[in-house]
């Protein structure tokens, strides 16, 4: 059996790794608690293997496979799969000022070939220019010092290469809420330096910007709040590397949905969102036309 290739960094080989380790599990009838007890084990562990926030030894992979009964020729190519685990993405050089649990959304959006998002209140991270970055997070987190602001406005300006690269560009596309474009974090220069850099955007073969009226009336985006769907690239025609995820940044800290009832529903609200949106650049330019600066 072939297995995914791994991707830049660990996230998504854990991802996969976890996956098929839960998929042996489920055929062999087993629950967490008596997988755990088997391998003497914590429940804990059991759980964060199988949702890929763990690096794993060959070794452990292989006990597994004993344990809940696996194909022979499935062996070979976990452990190997194991080893791929304990990778390291460019992102952790950064890894001091990058928030716990985040750095799993990192590799995901690494490795995505497409990401769709919603966002009502800032301008996708994606899409912000540097001074914007960092007149957010002066106003969002005064107590930080001047150097990690410098590394967090660092780390965000690193991940939008994902879009400009020349090999294989993200794909993204962006429904944002038209307040947002009226929003002057940093004051006015910086805003029209930030719609400027959404205007040239705009014309990238590979991003697609839309705003949301105020006058758009109900649409599912009021009922899901912000959110991030990261689609990833086929092995095969139909077939993904790996399943759709949903990032929904909560106040307390990042949630990952990738059941498919979820996806299909934050899907859902995507489309309800596009059914009302239309095309930022006249938005953009209006909202450009009111900066004095």
């Amino acid at each position: 059996m072939a297995l995914p290739q791994g991707t830049t960094g660990s996230t998504m080989p854990r991802r996969q790794l976890g996956r098929h380790l839960r998929d042996l599990r489920n055929r062999a009838r087993m629950t967490t608690r008596t997988a755990a007890q088997q391998l003497e084990w914590s429940e804990a562990k059991i759980w964060r293997i199988e949702t890929g926030q763990t690096s794993l030894r060959s070794l452990d992979v292989e006990a597994m496979c004993k344990v809940y009964g696996a194909p022979s020729d499935l062996v070979g190519p976990l452990t190997a799969l194991a080893r791929e685990t304990k990778a390291r993405g460019w992102w952790t050089a950064y890894g001091d000022v990058i928030a716990e649990g985040f750095e799993v959304y990192i590799g995901l959006e690494e490795a995505a070939a497409r990401l769709s998002t919603y966002e009502n209140e800032v301008v996708p991270g994606l899409l912000q220019t540097e001074a914007y970055t960092r007149a957010m997070l002066v106003a969002a987190r005064p107590e930080m010092s001047a150097s990690e602001i410098d590394r967090r406005v660092q780390l965000r300006m690193a991940r939008q290469a994902l879009v400009t690269r020349i090999d294989a560009p993200l794909h993204l596309d962006a429904v944002i809420s038209e307040a947002v474009l009226w929003r002057r974090i940093g004051g006015a220069e910086v805003a029209a330096g930030q719609l400027a850099h959404l205007r040239r955007m705009c014309d990238l073969p590979n991003v697609r910007i839309r705003v949301v009226p105020p006058d758009s009336g109900y649409h599912e985006g009021m009922d899901s709040g912000r959110f991030v769907m990261l689609e990833f690239p086929e092995l095969r025609v139909g077939e993904q590397a790996e399943p759709p995820v949903v990032y929904v940044e909560a106040f307390t800290g990042p949630v990952y949905l990738d059941k498919e009832i979820e996806i299909d529903r934050y899907r859902r609200a995507f489309t309800s969102l596009g059914s009302v949106a239309v095309d930022a650049r006249d938005s953009i330019e209006k909202a450009r036309a009111n900066c004095d600066v």
